[in-house]
């Protein structure tokens, strides 16, 4: 995912393997020079990784023959999250050394070599560079902590209209006022074309957590509603400038892998919001713990500094070029046409995934009688590892069968496996839950990269801006949509259920007509006019 070569004085992940092989000594290094594919110092790939280099020395074997001596060494370092890679590293290479021994011995018995070694899911498609594998770490640290803090607000929607004592009605309004936090994160993410993506994405991280703060001591539902609205503005400008970030810094052939790596780690702080959710059943207001946990989040603001620096792309962009985020040229005959069906499926998706998103803890509690900690048991378990396997395979999916397909497939399947949840009891809801998630990864990961590819680099933020604004509005008409049709109906679940009437008209109507992206370089995606 995100590499950077490591200091000297750092732990290498390294493994050896011997080979015996029946050839002598000379033939056996042709041997193993072809079928590994060495230079002429005997280095070169090992089998199925971007990242590790495999040396082979051969010797006489003792009892004839030779031995091939296999080293592999990848020397590779993830910022803030190598707990993680490590072991994963250490598989690839297990992997990778099997596979090299059993290419040795089906070449020295004249066999045909064995298939070759796919890259694994949890590895990259292509080589990151050191730059590129820091700041998508440190795109990914951010992602996690804006999304742990704007998760709150929905996981404790319940615990908080209690508090305050609000309706289902006065609730979807004030989540759907915390909404238009975006015509605020639209002038903050165009300002990313004018002034760079690392100062706009850092002072967005502040906000959030200043804003989680305030609304951790909020006295009144008012001013609890206005620090989210801040808050929700800080959130979305994050999330919009760092995918576009993470997309100019991806090598050409995993853009879609870096988004996913993005969604991934924002999907790990709305995992965390749901591991606090069981603090709201000691009862009174113990929810403000949570969101005073998250504004401690300020306390890293300086670490995040010190990695993360400014992407390739806009550094040579803002060299060269004097106009940048002007808004006319989303617009004009290039562009025009992709903005407008990405806005309407932004829109159109969002109807249905807003209050879904924001309203499943009410209608589990509320209508399904599930507790606080029932709540957490079941997000859990239907979010956990469905997300996780969700957004591997999505990443996967979207490089080698397209973007559109996948987003198309992604949305009707996951829209229509929602539906049936809101409208399900028992059983139904823990698998529809799970299988909606694994379906909406692949389109959420889709779209996410065509929302960046899709526009130069000059009008990445403003554009980006823009789609947010239209993806917020479809929000805001699904949740006071939502929460009006429950008051008036008495059935918060089939009120959200009607509300995927709308994603699976983007689903069947509008994500076919863009173009694919897939496969090209990003410059000739979207070329820059500087």
């Amino acid at each position: 995912m995100l590499v950077s070569r490591v200091a000297p004085s750092m732990p290498r992940v390294q493994r050896r393997a011997t080979a015996h092989l029946d050839a002598p000594p000379e033939i056996a290094a042709s041997l193993a020079g072809a079928a590994l594919y060495l230079d002429d110092r005997g280095r070169g790939p090992l089998p199925g990784n971007h990242h590790a280099e495999l040396t082979a020395s051969v010797h006489a074997g003792a009892s004839g023959g030779a031995d091939v001596e296999l080293v592999a060494v990848n020397d590779t370092h993830v910022p803030f999250f190598d707990w993680w890679f490590q072991p994963v590293f250490r598989w690839e290479m297990r992997r990778g050394m099997a596979h090299a021994v059993a290419a040795l011995q089906a070449a020295d018995r004249g066999n045909p070599p064995p298939p070759p070694l796919r890259t694994s899911a949890f590895a990259p498609p292509a080589a990151f560079d050191e730059h590129q594998g820091a700041l998508l770490a440190t795109v990914a640290l951010a992602g996690l902590v804006v999304s742990f803090a704007g998760a709150l607000f929905g996981q404790n929607a319940d615990q908080v209209a209690t508090t305050f004592d609000i309706s289902n009605g006065g609730l979807g309004q004030a989540l759907a006022i915390t909404r238009f936090g975006a015509l605020l994160a639209l002038f903050a993410a165009a300002l990313a074309d004018r002034i760079g993506r690392r100062r706009i994405l850092l002072f967005a991280i502040g906000a959030v957590c200043i804003a989680n703060a305030v609304s951790a001591v909020a006295p009144t539902f008012a001013a609890f509603t206005g620090a989210q609205l801040v808050l929700r503005a800080g959130v979305q400008t994050a999330l919009v400038v760092g995918g576009i970030a993470v997309v100019e810094e991806a090598p050409e052939d995993a853009r879609a892998f870096s988004v996913a790596m993005f969604g991934l780690a924002a999907g790990a702080g709305f995992a965390l919001s749901v591991v606090l959710l069981p603090l709201a059943d000691l009862g009174g207001e113990a929810w403000r713990f949570a969101f005073a946990v998250s504004s401690l989040a300020i306390l890293a603001l300086p670490v995040l500094a010190r990695h993360l620096r400014e992407t390739t792309r806009y550094t040579d962009l803002a060299a060269r070029a004097t106009e940048r985020g002007r808004f006319r040229e989303v617009f004009d005959p290039a562009y025009g046409r992709r903005f407008l069906l990405l806005a309407a499926v932004g829109f159109l998706a969002n109807v249905f995934s807003a209050p879904s998103a924001q309203l499943t803890n009410r209608f589990l509690g509320d209508e399904r009688d599930f507790s606080s900690s029932g709540i957490a048991l079941f997000r859990g378990v239907t979010n956990g590892v469905p997300g996780l396997v969700g957004i591997l395979l999505a990443s996967r999916l979207t490089e080698t069968h397209g973007r559109r397909p996948v987003a198309r497939v992604g949305l009707l399947v996951g829209t229509l496996l929602t539906m049936v949840f809101f409208l399900g009891h028992g059983a139904v809801l823990w698998v529809t839950s799970a299988l909606a998630l694994l379906a909406a990864a692949s389109s959420t990961v889709a779209v996410g990269t065509m929302d960046a590819e899709l526009f130069p680099t000059e009008v990445r933020g403003t554009s980006g801006a823009l789609l947010l604004v239209c993806s917020v509005l479809g929000s805001a008409v699904g949740l006071l949509g939502a929460g009006i049709l429950a008051d008036s109906l008495g059935d918060l679940g089939f009120a959200i259920a009607l509300c995927g009437i709308a994603p699976l008209g983007a689903a069947v109507f509008l994500l076919p007509r863009l173009p694919e992206p897939s496969g090209r370089a990003l410059d000739d995606v979207s070329p820059p006019e500087a």
